[in-house]
């Protein structure tokens, strides 16, 4: 059984997904159909709408399982493919489990699949640190977003200001109180009629940088949840945010321990692009 308090009006199948991590759509439903869900202490058995201050209780096997595939191994690091769906601070406990020397360096956003790295000793926690702050490891993205770019490849600069209270940012083109500047580049590898594949290169690494500022360019990324097209994702039927972190290449200079890395790529595991 686990269990949340709502913070925020709304269904119950939606807060239930969102507030516990891993449980599927499939067995919220079976939960609900046996009514193995309880709120405020009454079983319930339909899609309610819930209620700030409301407690919720799902009775639901939680079948444990790895959150990560190994993508690249050594003494230094780890570098691992994670799962959409779960947190990056919970697929560092599941990595840990099995490295226990594990480092924690850098996040993904929950429904964000893609590359982490992790270190695995303190020289290497030292210099991965110093190379995410410094922005030495280049990053790409794929995603594909509603509609298709006027512009085939572009660099677009933004303003991003940070709502913590709606726990989401706001993109301006111009310079606001409290804003940071935000750089993000992106080239279109495919389209289809109503969307496209872009490419996304982050030049700074701002919270939700590439969901909110494509979203403010007009094509928000596919199944994205808070900045993403509701009425298009409802149609195409898709929940999974179409967003994956491809790519990251090291730079180290000859006086790091991790200079054998320089200029290697390493790419997220064979997978379906649509």
């Amino acid at each position: 059984m686990k269990s949340f308090i709502v913070s925020k009006t709304g269904k119950l199948t939606k807060l239930a997904l969102n507030s516990i991590e891993d449980l599927s759509y499939s067995a919220l439903l079976k939960a609900l159909r046996k009514k193995d869900v309880k709120v405020n202490g009454k079983r319930i058995k339909e899609d309610l709408t819930l209620n700030v201050g409301d407690v919720v209780e799902v009775y639901f096997v939680d079948k444990k399982q790895d959150k990560f595939d190994v993508v690249y191994l050594d003494e230094n690091l780890i570098i691992v493919y994670k799962k959409s769906g779960y947190l990056a601070e919970s697929v560092f406990e599941n990595v840990k489990e099995q490295y226990s020397s594990a480092g924690f360096i850098h996040r993904l956003d929950r429904n964000t699949d893609g590359l982490m790295v992790f270190s695995l000793n303190e020289n290497s926690e030292r210099e991965l640190l110093s190379a995410f702050k410094n922005r030495t490891i280049d990053k790409k993205y794929n995603a594909w977003v509603v509609g298709v770019p006027a512009k085939k490849e572009s660099v677009e600069t933004a303003y991003l200001l940070k709502d913590k209270d709606a726990s989401k940012v706001q993109i301006f083109d111009k310079k606001v109180e409290g804003a940071v500047q935000i750089k993000t580049g992106y080239k279109v590898l495919r389209e289809k009629p109503d969307s496209a594949l872009l490419e996304v290169i982050l030049y700074t690494g701002k919270t939700h940088q590439i969901r909110a500022h494509l979203s403010h360019l007009g094509h928000p990324i596919i199944g994205d949840g808070k900045y993403g097209d509701y009425g298009y994702n409802k149609r195409a039927n898709i929940t999974s945010q179409m967003l994956t972190a491809t790519e990251l290449t090291f730079h180290f200079d000859k006086a790091s321990a991790l200079h054998y890395l320089d200029n290697k790529t390493f790419y997220v595991p064979d997978k379906a692009e649509d």
